[in-house]
């Protein structure tokens, strides 16, 4: 099974192996994953709201006056991928970038558009981490963004669409990728909660003396969900220092305040997860000293029984050889009294190790 786990993750790794740059290559685990394209376009006073059937239908939005959020799932379906990075004029790196779902967290900036990488973590209903691959275009009047499946943390800014709340519809695209953004990050607090309360269960067990037998492999699972959540969350810090210091033209100077925002909750998880980690291996300590500690007292038990039985056990050995001229063979209540000296050196042994409060 190991043997075979590799092999597939080197098979995934040969994918891009001499490939010429700009090749399309979908690297992600989610091939049945239907194309569906979702868009809200509006402006202050309206929104529509639509399905996109054909994709050349997206361009119809590209220089229009009003803003347009493009929602793109199925990576997969790498031609019509094609087709929108075509109707949008997209670099074909940025393709190739969009379509590899191992790709790192990152920004890229070019002349009229400003291309980043997230990834969006939420659990599943078995408490299973799942990390999806989320790739933004920023235009001057729209945001595209590209997911591997239906399903997201996005259905608050579909709500604030369609209902006017907030002020959403009253700024720019670069607002609009803001708050799609500031929802993943918000939603890695609910992640940081649920790894919270991982290992305060697990602490609790420890501390408590009831650690199951397999509790070291879920330790282990747990620590490499955290490095799993790192590796996802810490690059972003990044992105958004870039997009503060940067003077790229779609992003407004109003619209930094609100960046900075997000920044200041990356720290905040950043820290915690940091914390995680080291309660992680805390964990994994305590739970080789608790190991330890039982095996301690069961060397003491077996240690103390040897202690009281090693004398008998020289009584018992001395009367029990096959000499003829032992002189207490012939005493006539000999054997009760050998019984009695083994039952006061029993006795006498116990009471020495209860005031040794060994026992």
């Amino acid at each position: 099974m190991i043997k075979q786990k590799k092999n597939k993750r080197t098979q995934e790794a040969q994918k891009h192996v001499g490939q010429i740059p700009g090749t399309l290559v979908y690297t992600g685990k989610k091939s049945d994953k239907e194309f569906h394209v979702e868009c809200f376009d509006y402006t202050k006073k309206s929104v529509e709201e639509s399905a996109l059937i054909n994709i050349e239908d997206a361009v119809n939005y590209k220089d229009t006056d009003s803003v347009t959020w493009i929602n793109v799932d199925g990576l997969k379906h790498t031609d019509q991928i094609a087709n929108i990075g075509q109707q949008y004029d997209l670099h074909p790196l940025v393709l190739e970038d969009i379509v590899n779902t191992s790709q790192r967290p990152k920004i890229d900036e070019y002349e009229n558009y400003l291309f980043v990488v997230l990834k969006m973590l939420y659990y599943d209903k078995n408490e299973n981490i799942i990390i999806e691959q989320v790739s933004f275009v920023l235009g001057k009047n729209y945001v595209i963004t590209f997911q591997e499946s239906e399903g997201d943390v996005f259905d608050i800014i579909r709500e604030r669409l369609r209902f006017a709340k907030g002020r959403i519809r009253g700024l720019k695209s670069d607002y609009l990728m803001y708050a799609l953004m500031d929802a993943i990050v918000d939603n890695y607090f609910n992640i940081i909660e649920v790894l919270g309360n991982k290992i305060e269960d697990f602490e609790t067990e420890l501390f408590a003396g009831q650690a199951r037998e397999n509790i070291n492999v879920e330790v282990q699972q747990l620590k490499r969900e955290i490095l799993k959540v790192r590796r996802a969350i810490f690059p972003l810090r990044e992105i958004i220092n870039r997009i503060e210091k940067g003077e790229h033209l779609l992003i407004y100077k109003r619209t930094i305040t609100y960046y900075r925002d997000i920044y200041d909750h990356l720290i905040q998880v950043s820290e915690n997860i940091d914390i995680y980690r080291e309660m992680i291996w805390s964990l994994m300590d305590m739970y080789m000293t608790t190991i330890s500690n039982r095996m301690n007292e069961v060397m003491k038990v077996l240690t103390i029984m040897s202690s009281i039985f090693i004398p008998l056990t020289f009584l018992a050995g001395i009367y029990g050889m096959n000499f003829e001229y032992i002189p207490e063979l012939g005493y006539k209540h000999g054997y009760f009294v050998l019984l009695g000296v083994m039952l006061v050196l029993f006795i006498l042994l116990l009471v020495f190790f209860k005031r040794k409060k060994w026992l």
